[in-house]
């Protein structure tokens, strides 16, 4: 079995991955999040439902015992919660991380506005700082289209595409996950062809 904690797990994403995931039997899936009433349904012997806040560094050190990849899907205190997650991950010895960040945090599109996009500039800069072997996930603006159908770019290159379908995020997520040593300590964008 594969132990996969899902920090942020109530937002629009993960409801889109965790289904993915869950198609393999061989993966256990932790959901942590401040509001679990939609995930309740969810809770079953390869699901664990657990409520909690990011920004509480001891709820991330009780969580993390057991846990092979910690993805993170989260919004709010994003500096905080980042530096608390590389501290619990760290005490944990845990170092596998996805994290999902956004499109113009490199100043590599026309359209960032630094007001909005600073947090997740600082939280991605706290990531990278680590030693953790991350892949931070840079989407587009996010669409509900079911289609598979994305291209990635690196840090350091222009980002192309202005949307991406949260099922084309699943895949890469879940690409992450069945193979961990896929894209370690990369940033990368994603968006449509």
């Amino acid at each position: 079995m594969k132990n996969i904690l899902i920090l942020g797990a109530s937002g629009s994403l993960p409801k889109v991955v965790i289904p993915v995931l869950l198609q393999n039997p061989e993966i256990k899936l932790t959901l942590f999040a401040r509001h679990t009433h939609e995930l309740m349904p969810l809770a079953d012997n390869r699901v664990t439902i657990v409520q909690g806040d990011a920004t509480s560094l001891t709820q991330l050190e009780k969580i993390l015992p057991g846990q092979d990849i910690v993805y993170a899907n989260l919004a709010g205190q994003l500096e905080t919660m980042a530096k608390n997650i590389v501290q619990a991950m760290h005490q944990q010895q845990l170092k596998r991380l996805i994290w999902i960040s956004s499109m113009g945090i490199y100043s590599e599109t026309a359209t960032e506005t630094d007001s909005i996009l600073a947090p997740y500039r600082q939280s991605a800069k706290i990531i990278e700082d680590s030693d953790l072997n991350y892949t931070i996930i840079r989407p587009a603006w996010f669409t509900h289209d079911t289609e598979i159908n994305y291209q990635l770019t690196h840090k350091g290159e222009a980002f192309q595409g202005q949307q991406v379908s949260r099922h084309s995020i699943a895949n890469l997520i879940n690409k992450l996950i069945q193979n961990p040593e896929y894209a370690v300590r990369e940033s990368l964008g994603i968006a449509k062809v």
